[in-house]
């Protein structure tokens, strides 16, 4: 756990995405439409206005981001995150808004705020996780039994994959322990991510099991710009992508998205 804190303490999630001066509204405006315009399926997939009113607790809520969209919409929101280093900025970024919500450095693995919530949204967080069957656990003890768990994790099958395994000299082409930890390694933008799980479907049915119920499932989102580039803030596509048109892109995402999403809703034969 030392390891995967220490890499998130050091690197928030989306940190580096605003070449601005953090922590000012500059800054804030251009790492939120940076992270829709690369990921627009979030947008869908949160449906944040449907959560108007409504108690929402966002597990992994790094610098942000989906706090500000929720509170945009007027959720009732609170939010975690393993690192004082990202709710600094979370609290920062709510601050500079005018807005206000309940933050907490929090590892929930070992414990989520006492309540009930109408969802639990938590994105591309859990599979970082030592123990995500614990943070499943404890997910279903605070959400409202007509309550939706809603969260994104990695696919064990897809692009990302082939391109890490033909880009880096020390893939080989076998699933061992090994493996795992050079997914692990080259999973995110900064590299030497000490823990990135891998989830087939069945895999995410038997993570959720006995707890929670899937009643939506499908994956989504291949990274198409040139890396590079990217880190500089351009919007440059790599060249395997240049001639595939949108349509033919949604295709490719539904077989070898990165992302799986997933909708569920709690067991609620089983007693708290």
């Amino acid at each position: 756990m030392d390891k995967v804190y220490n890499y998130w303490y050091s690197r928030p999630c989306n940190i580096k995405h605003s070449s601005k001066e953090i922590g000012t509204k500059e800054y804030f405006d251009e790492v939120e439409n940076k992270k829709y315009f690369v990921e627009p399926h979030i947008l869908t997939f949160a449906d944040f206005a449907k959560w108007k009113n409504k108690k929402v607790l966002e597990i992994g809520c790094g610098i942000g981001t989906a706090c500000i969209s929720f509170l945009k919409e007027n959720a009732i929101y609170t939010g975690i995150d393993l690192t004082d280093s990202a709710i600094e900025l979370a609290k920062k970024r709510i601050d500079v808004y005018n807005y206000k919500a309940e933050l907490y450095v929090m590892n929930a693995e070992i414990e989520l705020p006492k309540d009930k919530y109408d969802l639990i949204y938590s994105f591309g967080v859990i599979h970082h996780s030592i123990d995500p069957k614990k943070i499943i656990e404890n997910a279903y003890n605070v959400i409202k039994d007509d309550g939706e768990f809603r969260l994104m994790l990695y696919s064990k099958w897809s692009y990302k994959l082939f391109w890490m395994m033909n880009t880096y000299d020390d893939f080989e082409w076998k699933f061992d322990n090994d493996l795992n930890h050079k997914i692990a390694k080259y999973s995110e933008a900064q590299t030497g991510c000490p823990q990135t799980l891998t989830y087939t479907f069945d895999d995410i049915r038997e993570l959720l099991n006995p707890y929670f119920t899937i009643t939506n499932i499908w994956k989504d989102h291949i990274f198409i710009y040139d890396i590079e580039e990217y880190k500089k803030h351009n919007y440059v596509k790599s060249k395997e992508f240049e001639s595939i048109n949108n349509s033919d892109l949604k295709s490719m995402e539904k077989e070898l998205g990165w992302h799986t999403m997933v909708i569920c809703k709690k067991v609620i034969w089983l007693h708290n």
